[in-house]
């Protein structure tokens, strides 16, 4: 899936190290805690080393999470076991569900907000598959972080999706996904990522390239959108500094990092 994630090229990765790239087929199962089980070496190296680690893309949940550190062992999830819990609170309500959890796990029931019946039949699943106990530590860096956010505004950001759209079609996006479909279909998850869908369109004449682009865009530009949301609404990061285009972000970083760190390691 090169083009359509805009993976660096290797010209780019021999220049710079890549990390985390390259790790599963399409067709692998690959969750956020696996995400940051794949980090947690790579950012340990780095650090015996002296280096710097930059986080760079993807999802915002994803980021934070290897940023700050998820409760990913501690959630186990049976899809039977849910549905058997929803039926219950239909049947029952939350009170009494709530009151089974308290009387069943006293100390989760504790950091539960016995109020809302989601957290509580997720409560139970939980306790239901590991047993009640402290919360697990969160898994993820652990260290202190500097976040920078580039500031777009969106027809800015408009025209660098659709320049992307044209060159993703120009270096064979169609021809990429004609591939992976002859391996492994048309319906994996992975296919879900902006573009794939779309090329499938393509090459099935339910589209010509013009509906592609105009497809690609649409999508990209609502994602967009909803990461800014997002982003505006999450606050991790112990540091935080705006990139303004207009100010030559790259140097605006390099300051940025220099000082967070407290010595020259980016000189």
């Amino acid at each position: 899936m090169n083009i359509g994630t805009a993976k660096p090229t290797l010209a780019e990765r021999w220049r710079v190290p890549h990390h985390l790239l390259d790790l599963v087929d399409p067709d692998a199962s690959f969750s956020v805690a696996d995400f940051i089980r794949a980090a947690q070496p790579v950012l340990a190296d780095l650090a015996e080393r002296g280096g710097v680690a930059l986080l760079v893309g993807g999802t915002g949940l994803w980021l934070r999470a290897v940023a700050t550190g998820l409760d990913v062992d501690a959630s186990p999830a049976d899809a039977t076991l849910r549905a058997v819990l929803e039926a219950e609170l239909a049947a029952d309500g939350v009170e009494v569900l709530a009151r089974r959890l308290t009387a069943e796990a006293p100390l989760t029931a504790a950091r539960t907000d016995l109020r809302n019946p989601r957290r509580v039949v997720r409560a139970l699943e939980i306790v239901r598959l590991r047993g009640d106990g402290p919360p697990v530590a969160a898994l993820g860096y652990g260290g202190r972080t500097l976040r920078l956010n580039l500031a777009l505004d969106p027809e800015t950001n408009r025209a660098w999706i659709e320049r992307r759209a044209i060159g993703q079609l120009e270096a064979g996006l169609p021809e990429e996904a004609a591939r992976l479909r002859g391996e492994f279909g048309s319906s994996l998850r992975s296919f879900s990522a902006i573009g794939y869908q779309e090329a499938f369109d393509l090459l099935d004449g339910r589209i010509d390239r013009e509906g592609f682009l105009v497809a690609n865009v649409a999508r990209n530009v609502a994602f967009a959108r909803r990461q800014r949301t997002w982003f505006r609404g999450d606050a991790f990061g112990d540091e935080q500094v705006e990139l303004d285009p207009a100010d030559d972000p790259f140097e605006v970083a390099i300051r940025a990092v220099k000082r967070f760190l407290g010595d020259e390691r980016l000189s």
